[in-house]
């Protein structure tokens, strides 16, 4: 009856009893494919996909490569703890910063000078037994990634300031950081780690592993954003080819650090870079309004703030 409940007859599927009525793969997919219409036409349910590992690809002529990197670590300090686990994936793209696919990829384990610590192993599932006797080369990581005109992780200021460390070929690079340079609050996103942005545009995978993440990021990149439709990879080259000015707000009054805050100021608390102060990267166009706001609302005298021109070649390392 019309409004009332419905039975939904389950049929086989993989791993459960599919193959047994003589279903072939071609049937089984069809039948997925009819209980996740079924399932989301309710309006009770939302299915999500399993990422698949994407097929390789010989780079299209003409098309431009760039590198997406991810690094497993035994901590947070880059000039303290050490890469256990690198991986890298090539993907091509377009002028116009299409997506054309994938290309080689690069995974490796690195037994470190000391034990893995019991919550990184909780976090990535890499135990010592899983690293011992493994190392990675330097001058391999440096030949793969030769030939990328563009190096791209999610949260770079990681990643970048590991592998600088590791490899003199991450210095010579441009880079940007899916993370912070897709504006995914702006397209309706309420988080940017990787987990949930996939989740939210309908896959998952296998997480916590460092070439998984990087296929997982690629795929989103390819997409197009959920309000403005562009594609997520061109609103990062575009951030990533557009210089910026680091203003630092040194001696700044203490009482009005939360108005800074709230600016978007950040506290460099480590002096990497630049002093211990409150900071804020803004494009060309927007420096002079900023110098007027430090001018006017938290020094009230004329001033001549630090500043610093960032281009991606230094972005999110500790040069900068």
């Amino acid at each position: 009856m019309a409004g009332g409940p419905q039975r939904v007859t389950l049929r086989a599927y993989p791993g459960v009893s599919g193959y047994e009525f003589g279903m072939g793969e071609a049937d089984v997919m069809e039948e997925l494919e009819r209980m996740r219409a079924a399932l989301e036409a309710s309006g009770a349910f939302r299915v999500l996909r399993k990422l698949e590992p994407p097929s390789s690809i010989a780079r299209p002529d003409g098309a431009r490569m760039a590198l997406f990197v991810d690094v497993e670590t035994t901590g947070l300090d880059a000039a303290r703890h050490e890469i256990i686990e690198l991986a890298m994936a090539e993907f091509f793209y377009d002028d116009a910063g299409q997506v054309l696919g994938v290309g080689r990829t690069f995974e490796a384990l690195r037994q470190p000078s000391e034990p893995i610590p019991a919550e990184i192993t909780a976090l990535t599932g890499i135990d010592d037994a899983l690293v011992e006797g493994r190392s990675i080369d330097p001058a391999e990581v440096a030949a793969f990634a030769a030939p990328a005109a563009l190096v791209v992780a999610h949260n770079a200021g990681f990643d970048r300031r590991f592998l600088e460390r590791f490899c003199d070929t991450f210095t010579t690079k441009p880079w940007a950081c899916s993370m912070m340079e897709v504006p995914w609050a702006a397209e309706g996103h309420e988080g940017v780690k990787l987990a949930y942005l996939a989740t939210a545009e309908g896959f998952f995978y296998d997480r916590h592993r460092a070439l998984n993440d990087c296929h997982a990021a690629i795929e989103l990149l390819s997409r197009p954003l959920g309000r403005s439709g562009d594609v997520a990879f061109v609103r990062l080259l575009a951030s990533a080819r557009r210089p910026l000015w680091r203003i630092w707000a040194e001696y700044a009054p203490f009482d009005l650090k939360d108005h800074l805050k709230a600016r978007g100021y950040r506290w460099n608390g480590e002096a990497t870079g630049g002093p211990r102060a409150w900071y804020i990267d803004v494009p060309d166009d927007a420096l002079e309004g900023e110098l007027a706001y430090l001018r006017d609302e938290i020094f009230q005298r004329e001033i001549d703030p630090l500043r610093r021109r960032i281009l991606a070649h230094d972005r999110y390392s500790d040069r900068c």
